[in-house]
């Protein structure tokens, strides 16, 4: 295995006011105990860049059983390789082992250990821990690849990550095509790091995105579900969305997607928005406006239909179980979709009875909302609503927000002391 060049090591001058007492604590307590740790990935990318860190990873030679003998209160989680969660009060900080990140290099392993990659390249086992170098080597971007000592002030620098951060350019660590095909997620999070930050894509990784996208098919459905939340529901949805158009990625992740993105750009911008507000939202608005206007085409074609409704439905079904099978949608989420597609015909026909009782109005309105703005419903119309609204003294404040779940009450007798008790 060839040897990894020594990091560049500077004292960044780290505002500590920003930095997590919590996250500090894990280091020192890890140090004490004889282990190596540092602060790292994004909180140290964030960190450096200005702003203050959401979260606070710690990475350490630590095995998480070892993190868990320090930390006995830690919760050891993840099954393809663990990590340890020590939890504090309102923060738990997340505790990796270092970890090796190309099997290929080690001449050790073992001949039945060898079967570690598809025939794609796609990296199906990386489960092996390795050292401080091995450990920034492996991951993704340059900027993310930042360790920092938050006691002595040091941080390494192991592929010019602080030059690519002074140039704002996200590049990965190695061949970008090797990087892709290992993990073709890596793409969307290249989108996510890019948007999120405001960052140019190197030359080299803008090259590599485009020809190997559809590698993203290999991907579970449930995992891209986990990357569309990440992508669109952080803020910067809109500037996810104009990469992903860039290079060709919503035909490939929305296969009934048909160039017809007015509603969804509508429907981005109002999530970015109400994110910033610090508003309510849901991935199945957005959802909703994705897959919009294939249910629309095939809605009419049953429109003269004699059972109009029940086409509509069966319709609805058919388009979600469809886009589905590449982006994971769960139930609470199909539910959601499917009523607020429903009750656009009740909003169109001024059906006011039961309707602004019913758990989804509000999200049904402002999608009858974004379909206005796009030119595809009447602005009389929702104003129309608007003033039922007002007249109605209904608030505004639930608009995108999931169904909540009922509790379950029991109707029986009262104790002296006032606790309800199980009818017999």
């Amino acid at each position: 295995m060839s040897e990894t060049p020594p990091p560049r090591t500077v004292n960044p001058e780290l505002d500590q006011s920003v930095l997590s007492a919590n996250a500090v604590t894990v280091v020192e307590a890890l140090r004490e105990a004889g282990f190596d740790a540092y602060l790292v990935g994004g909180c140290v990318r964030d960190l450096l860049l200005g702003g203050t860190p959401k979260d606070f990873d710690v990475a350490t030679d630590a095995t998480p059983e070892e993190v868990k003998a320090v930390f006995p209160r830690a919760r050891l989680v993840g099954r393809r390789f663990r990590i340890a969660h020590v939890q504090f009060r309102g923060e738990f900080i997340e505790v990796s082992t270092f970890r090796r990140g190309n099997p290929d290099d080690d001449d050790d392993l073992a001949d039945s250990d060898v079967n570690h990659r598809s025939v794609d390249g796609v990296i199906l086992r990386d489960n092996l821990y390795g050292t401080r170098d091995e450990d920034a080597l492996r991951r993704d971007f340059t900027v993310n690849a930042l360790y920092y000592d938050p006691i002595d002030d040091v941080l390494l620098d192991f592929s010019d990550g602080l030059r690519d951060i002074a140039d704002r350019t996200l590049r990965t660590i190695g061949d970008p095509k090797t990087r892709f095909r290992e993990d073709p997620v890596r793409i969307l999070r290249a989108i996510r790091f890019a948007a999120k930050l405001d960052f140019r894509l190197h030359a080299d990784t803008e090259r590599a995105i485009e020809p190997l996208g559809e590698l993203l098919t290999a991907i579970s459905p449930s995992r891209l579900f986990d990357e569309f939340n990440k992508l669109f529901m952080r803020g910067h949805a809109v500037a996810a969305w104009t990469l992903m158009r860039r290079f060709s990625l919503p035909e490939i992740l929305f296969p009934l997607f048909e160039n017809e993105d007015d509603i969804v750009r509508v429907a981005l911008k109002n999530t970015d928005v109400r994110i910033q507000e610090d508003k309510p939202v849901t991935s199945g608005f957005l959802l909703a406006a994705m897959c919009w206007p294939e249910f629309q085409r095939r809605s009419a074609l049953s429109a003269t239909s004699r059972n109009a409704a029940d086409e509509r439905l069966k319709a609805a079904h058919a388009v979600i179980g469809e886009q589905a099978l590449t982006v994971a949608i769960p139930r609470r989420v199909t539910f959601f979709i499917r009523d607020v597609w429903r009750l656009q015909t009740r909003l169109e026909r001024k059906t006011v009875r039961g309707i602004l009782e019913h758990p989804r109005f509000r999200a049904a309105y402002d999608f009858l909302a974004i379909r206005a703005e796009v030119g595809e419903a009447d602005t009389e119309l929702v104003q129309w609503w608007t003033d039922i609204q007002t007249k109605r003294g209904i608030q505004s404040t639930s608009a995108s927000q999931p169904r909540k779940r009922r509790r379950r009450r029991y109707r029986g007798r009262r104790a002296a002391d006032g606790r309800q008790v199980r009818p017999e």
